[in-house]
Parts: C-alpha cells; structure tokens; sequence
C-alpha cells in the first residue's frame, strides 16, 4: 500500500494542504486538535479531541484511501452507507430473547498498533515509515508527550471507519458462533446485540465474547459489564434506541412519541424556541423512518399537516 504518496495526490487536487501543510501536521501530532467535554447521556463527561480544519481533510482524504484495503464486516451496521439503526433493530425483531452489550472506552482503547497487527492479519504492505506517519495522522495523543500513548479520538471523521474495520476478524467468528448456534448478531459502533427464539441460550454469549476479545486484542479492549442487559418479549425491549413491540414490529416507543407531540404542541402554540425547531426536525425525520404512522396521528390529533408544514423544510427529502 502506498498510503502517503496517495494521501499527498488527493490533498494536491484538493488544493487544501499542501505537503509542506501535511509535513506540519505529521510533525505537530496531538497538538492539532481542540479538546473539550461534553455530558454522557446518563452520568459523567466525554471527552472530544476535534482535529484542525486541514487535519481533518488529511483524515477524511485517508479514510477514501484506506477503505479499499481494509474490509468492515456485514455484521456492522454504523457509519456504513446504506444502513441505519433502524437496519439494526429489524436484525432482532423477530427474536423473543434479547442480550445488549457495550465495549468500554471503546474509540479510546484502539491503539496504532492495533491497527498495525490488523493491517498485517490482512497481509497489507505497510512499511515502519507508513506505520509512524498513520500513527501522527489517525490517532491522538492526549498527553501529548513525546512517548505518550496513541488513542482513536472521539471527534476524528476517520475513528468511525478505523474501529469498524479493525473489529472484522473479531466480528468474523463472532458471527460464525452465532450461526452455528442459532443467534442473530449484529454491532452498531460499540454496541453489542445478540438474539434468539431458543430459551436461556443466550446465556452462553458473554463468556464466549470476552474469551474472544482477549484472543483478538489481548485484553486491551473489554466489556462494560454495567451495560450487558438480557431480555425477552413481556419486557421493553430496545435496540440501539428503537424499541420492539410483542408482535416483532419496531416501533419509537411511548417516552419518545410523548416527547416529540410535545414538542409538535409546542411549535403549533409558537412557544417553541427557533433554537430548538431543527432538534424537531430532526425527531420528525426519525419518526418518519421508524414509524410513519405516528406521524399520522399527529396530525389528526393537531389538525395540522405535520409532514406537510415540515416537509417544505427540509425535514423528510
């Protein structure tokens, strides 16, 4: 693979950095990047390391490059083109039983050199100097310390293809457990689920993904054991968000469908905040994916054509 020579090529045509500009940015690392925090859905702080404006071309440009060599298996359904959570939840529907699982730190824990050990598994011609130029590009060094430790950052256009891909072997027999087991699998990004119609038996799959995990990354990507939840029909059952009814359909669930009429409320009384109008939107478009026919309600319940009055902007194109 002749990565760099390539990544100069398409910045040149980019006419955004030039290989003065990709030199700097090779050399500057870690110091590229805006770090804040924001809040976790339910407690504590994520951090973000946000690249520059041109190291984030470099990035974006890399992963048009790299996306050609490094494989994501079928079982992954995040940042891949023509899938969507929603692709995810239909995996399960039919399924009575249900296991979630959840990575820890899961862009944080992939290092340069597992990504170097996946390039070689999949017998990729990478040099020492490729392999040291990849490490300044892809990843971060928060302690940004001559001899700190290189992390996937949250915030990078390429940390979303890089940990995709460097979990396909893993993905690979995982899936081929399954199948042979009678399980439905599938991942979104660090989000782990696993399903069935046969009783009890998903109580096998967690030994057998931390067996897996130290196998594949010798220990340095693990479970959330916090987050490993089973379930069956008769209890709420969710995917990646979206919930499954008894019937196998998925469906918003009755927390969001209140939520979302509330907000339709709150914008037909013009009480609603124009800060907080592309927010709606957005609910829309997602309600208009998973379940059109709430949509409908609303707009018998409001009288007012909510497709319509959203539509014209830019809500469901």
């Amino acid at each position: 693979m002749k990565i760099i020579p390539l990544l100069k090529l398409k910045l040149k045509e980019r006419e955004i950095v030039s290989n003065a500009d990709l030199k700097q940015l090779q050399d500057l690392g870690s110091h590229a990047y805006k770090v804040y925090t924001i809040p976790k859905r339910k407690a504590g702080n994520r951090i973000i390391a946000h690249p520059s404006v041109k190291l984030k071309e470099c990035q974006r440009q890399l992963v048009s490059i790299l996306e050609v060599y490094l494989p994501v298996h079928k079982s992954s359904y995040a940042y891949t083109k023509g899938k969507s959570i929603k692709d995810n939840a239909l995996v399960h529907s039919k399924s009575s039983y249900l296991l979630k699982m959840d990575f820890q730190d899961f862009f944080n824990s992939i290092t340069p050199e597992i990504l170097k050990q996946h390039v070689e598994r999949l017998d990729g011609d990478l040099s020492t100097l490729d392999i040291n130029n990849l490490k300044q590009l892809i990843f971060w060094n928060p302690s940004k310390k001559r001899h700190g430790k290189f992390i996937l950052s949250v915030g990078s256009p390429i940390s979303p293809f890089i940990s995709n891909s460097i979990m396909y072997f893993f993905d690979e027999r995982i899936s081929a457990f399954c199948l042979k087991n009678k399980i439905s699998y599938s991942r979104y990004a660090d989000d782990l689920t696993f399903s069935t119609n046969i009783k009890n038996l998903l109580y096998i799959i967690p030994e057998e993904i931390k067996d897996l995990l130290n196998q594949e990354f010798n220990g340095n990507i693990l479970l959330n054991d916090r987050k490993t939840i089973f379930s069956s029909k008769g209890h709420n059952r969710h995917v990646t968000g979206i919930t499954i009814n008894n019937d196998g359909d998925i469906s918003l669930g009755r927390k969001r469908k209140r939520y979302v009429s509330s907000l339709v409320f709150r914008y037909i009384n013009k009480q609603l905040h124009k800060d907080d109008l592309e927010h709606l939107i957005g609910m829309l478009s997602f309600c208009y994916s998973i379940e059109p026919d709430f949509l409908q309600r609303l707009t018998k319940k409001y009288k007012i054509n909510v497709i319509d009055e959203f539509l014209r902007r830019g809500c469901m194109k």
